[in-house]
C-alpha cells in the first residue's frame, strides 16, 4: 500500500532538488560530475533520508563516473543544504538514477525507429 506524502516532506524534497541544481550549476568542485539534472527528490516522512533521483548525460560509464562523484560528495552536499534550509533534521542524501526518464527515452527511441520502417 502506498503511503500519501505529507505537504512538509514535498516542500522539502522541492527544495532540496532546487538548491543542489543551484549547486550543480555554480560548479560542485568535483571534477567526475558530468552533465547531471535532479529530477525529483523523496524525503522520508521522518525527514531522516532523502533519495535524489538524477539523468546524467554520456556514456553508461560517465553516468556511473557522476553518480559516484555525487555519491562522494554527499556529505558536503548535506552540510552546504543544512546550512540554506533550516529544519530540525536534515536528511541524509542518497544518489540513484531515475530509471523513469531512461525508460521513456528508450521508448521514445523505438517507437521512432518503429514510425520509420513504416509499421507504425
Amino acid at each position: 500500500m502506498k503511503k500519501k506524502m505529507g505537504l512538509r516532506t514535498v516542500r522539502l524534497g522541492s527544495l532540496i532538488q532546487k538548491e543542489i541544481s543551484i549547486l550543480l550549476q555554480g560548479g560542485l568542485k568535483n571534477p567526475n560530475v558530468g552533465f547531471v539534472s535532479i529530477s525529483h527528490v523523496d524525503v522520508t516522512p521522518d525527514l531522516s533520508y532523502a533519495t535524489v533521483r538524477i539523468s546524467a548525460m554520456g556514456t553508461k560509464q560517465e553516468q556511473m563516473k557522476s553518480l559516484n562523484a555525487l555519491q562522494q560528495s554527499a556529505g558536503f552536499i548535506r552540510s552546504h543544504l543544512s546550512k540554506l534550509i533550516t529544519t530540525y533534521r536534515f536528511p541524509e542524501l542518497h544518489f540513484i538514477f531515475d530509471e523513469g526518464l531512461q525508460n521513456a527515452a528508450r521508448i521514445n527511441e523505438i517507437l521512432h525507429e518503429l514510425k520509420e520502417k513504416g509499421e507504425l
